[in-house]
């Protein structure tokens, strides 16, 4: 399932992160790159553990934390501190997989990355090139977003970042660990639970067919949730 959440950032708070960002100092993005992914990533990213990647990434978990339509969608378990990233022209990401375990640099949590994150942080109209492709069942699909804007997409997609021609595209990205494991399962869930809250915004939450669909969504995250 590959979803689109529409302004999980203000555009005040989007203008806050590049005013961070443009002060922050920058490192090269094979830093967190595995042996495979930094033989075709080629950008600029935050050090993870620097001020303006540890203040911004906060500012990232408090708004999915108030997104519904994300947490319907990913059902987070745990979700790796958000990374940083940007590409100038010429830069751009091959084809590549995430890697399957992310470690929390000097913690001891490991996150098994079920679903991967792309927030991004400037308009389409600000660079050319720099689409997200995402390889799936259906073929390939380019994403490219309003600021502010994210995509959910499975992390064992294939997917690559196009290289970018003119301007700069900044965003941020990150995993997460669901606790529904299986895609397909997660996405029925996410299906029933939108149709829930559609027939509960024109029949009302007591309405008892309402009521019914709401205890089958639980039941069902009882069996298949880990938590």
């Amino acid at each position: 399932m590959l979803i689109c959440i529409p302004d999980v950032l203000t555009k005040q708070q989007v203008a806050h992160f590049r005013d961070v960002m443009s002060r922050a100092e920058w490192e090269d993005g094979r830093s967190t790159a595995g042996t495979q992914s930094s033989l075709v990533k080629n950008n600029m990213q935050l050090p993870q553990d620097g001020p303006a990647a540890r203040e911004l990434g906060d500012l990232v978990l408090d708004a999915l934390a108030d997104c519904p339509l994300f947490v319907s969608a990913a059902l987070p378990l745990k979700i790796f501190p958000p990374l940083f990233n940007r590409y100038g022209v010429g830069q751009g990401f091959g084809l590549h997989v995430d890697n399957a375990i992310r470690g929390v640099p000097r913690t001891p949590v490991r996150i098994r990355t079920d679903l991967s994150v792309t927030l991004f942080l400037a308009e389409p109209e600000e660079y050319d090139g720099g689409e997200l492709v995402i390889e799936d069942h259906f073929g390939s699909q380019e994403v490219k977003l309003p600021a502010g804007h994210l995509v959910l997409y499975p992390s064992t997609s294939l997917h690559l970042v196009q290289e970018v021609t003119r301007g700069e595209r900044i965003a941020s990205f990150f995993w997460l660990q669901s606790m529904v494991r299986d895609n397909l399962v997660r996405s029925l869930l996410f299906d029933l639970d939108q149709t829930i809250q559609d027939l509960t915004a024109r029949l009302g939450a007591g309405d008892p067919a309402c009521v019914k669909l709401t205890g089958v969504y639980h039941n069902l995250i009882r069996i298949w949730a880990e938590a």
